[in-house]
């Protein structure tokens, strides 16, 4: 029998935070199913996966998909490398199920998420192993697949599928930006905002559980409340973002708030000046800017300038000195040539991003971009993304030795091996640095410590306890 590898597809995750299934409402004489999930893509599909767990009453939770009677399979379908992912993925889940089935034991499959949503009717005639294809708004019917029985999905009831003092919390869902290079708002909808009051109860009830880092995500967050008030004035000055931020600053025990996905062209002085003043909101920025050539922001529909960006980044900088700034590119966009790309890399040695991350453009279908004339060669893409990371590099390792004999507060993470690994207020999980700690004390995951940097590499720094 083949062992799906966990590493490669994520289908043995850890789970934390899981209610004791076993003394909830089975009745005795019957068997509760076990339930494996795989997650796959960005932090909001995790969280979606997180609430299909919550809402499983009876059944038992496992790490393993040999362990389990259900494999659920929450899946992406944002570029070609991840629908190719969430495709392996499926075909892993469908192996074993052949496998187990020659012993005469019987495994279900149920495929959800993105790439469902998007290409059903191709995934059901091609995967007919697959028991059940469900969309993006249909998490309450995995339930009822599972569990035999409706169940109204709540945004407040979650299995964390990560360490238990950090979070993500999902301030809406959809997305109004039309972007040339993006299918998401044809596949998650416009935007939805969840109420201030809904997002404040569910930062409690996550507060309550242990976690001391609230990561606040969404398509566009700069965005968030223009459905609720549409009103020109609360969406230039991003009115309910900024009262969503420091109500959730006033939970008790939540000491980090991260935010993610903010749009350049929504970004404005009050928003600034909140994360400038709330000493909750970490100094960190992720500011998607995705290109600076004039050209290529028009052709990519970002309803912003060159000018305009930089004015914003200067503005930033100089309001919020000690901040790290993170944002992504995309090269290789149709159209883009050898100068558009160069004035890129000169955008990027200027501003000496702290964070960068780099895609290399994925032609989808059914965005405006897929038909774009003048489509780059693979080739060519590569090459400009090695590049552009190279630039990176140097400039990453640069910022990292200047933190030699420095003291940061760590947020520890894990153990691994004899060293522990935390990060500070300037890094996202799993995307960003870490601090690599050796130390003979013994340290508490999900504690704050004091580290004194001695070292420093590309994408980590190292220290030690004081």
């Amino acid at each position: 029998m083949s062992q799906i590898n966990s590493k490669k597809v994520l289908l043995s995750l850890p789970v934390l935070n899981n209610p004791n299934p076993t003394e909830q409402i089975y009745p005795k004489d019957v068997r509760a199913k076990k339930i494996n999930i795989v997650s796959l893509g960005c932090p909001k599909n995790q969280v979606d996966s997180e609430v299909i767990l919550g809402n499983l009453k009876q059944s038992i939770i496992v790490d393993k998909a040999e362990d389990a009677d259900t494999i659920v399979i929450n899946t992406c379908g944002f570029i070609e490398s991840a629908k190719k992912e969430s495709i392996d993925t499926i075909f892993e889940a469908i192996q074993l199920k052949k496998e187990f089935e020659k012993r005469g034991l019987k495994k279900e499959i149920i495929v959800t998420g993105c790439l469902s949503e998007r290409y059903r009717t191709e995934l059901t005639a091609s995967m007919p192993e697959v028991d059940s294809f469900y969309g993006v708004h249909e998490f309450d019917k995995v339930t009822e697949r599972i569990e035999g029985h409706y169940q109204q999905i709540s945004f407040t009831e979650r299995v964390l599928l990560n360490q238990k003092h950090y979070a993500y919390l999902k301030i809406s869902e959809g997305c109004n930006q039309r972007c040339g290079f993006c299918y998401i708002p044809m596949i998650r909808g416009n935007l939805v905002s969840k109420s201030i009051e809904q997002n404040y109860q569910e930062a409690v009830l996550l507060a309550e559980r242990g976690v001391k880092e609230l990561i606040c995500v969404s398509q566009d967050t700069s965005s968030y409340g223009y459905d609720l008030d549409r009103s020109a004035p609360n969406l230039k000055r991003n009115y309910n973002l900024v009262q969503l931020l420091n109500t959730l600053s006033t939970v008790d025990g939540i000491e980090w708030i991260r935010v993610m996905y903010l749009y350049p062209s929504l970004f404005s002085d009050e928003l600034i000046e909140c994360i400038a003043q709330n000493p909750k909101i970490c100094k960190y920025i992720d500011l998607p800017v995705q290109h600076i050539s004039d050209n290529m922001l028009k052709s990519m529909r970002r309803n912003t300038s060159k000018k305009q960006t930089t004015d914003l980044l200067h503005k930033i900088k100089l309001r919020i000195p000690e901040l790290a700034l993170r944002t992504s590119m995309i090269v290789g966009y149709p159209g883009e040539t050898e100068q558009d790309f160069q004035e890129l890399c000169d955008f990027v040695t200027e501003f000496q991003f702290d964070r960068l991350g780099v895609f290399v453009y994925s032609r989808e279908e059914g965005t405006y971009a897929f038909d774009l004339h003048k489509q780059v060669p693979e080739k060519v893409k590569k090459e400009r993304y090695n590049k552009l990371m190279n630039l990176q590099q140097t400039i990453s390792l640069n910022k990292n030795l200047a933190k030699i004999d420095k003291t940061c507060r760590v947020l520890i993470d894990i153990k691994d091996g004899e060293r522990y690994v935390g990060r500070t207020q300037y890094d996202a999980p799993e995307i960003d640095n870490e601090v690599i700690i050796e130390t003979d004390q013994s340290l508490q995951i999900g504690n704050f410590v004091n580290v004194h940097i001695t070292d420093a590499a590309e994408y980590d720094i190292f220290g030690k306890p004081v």
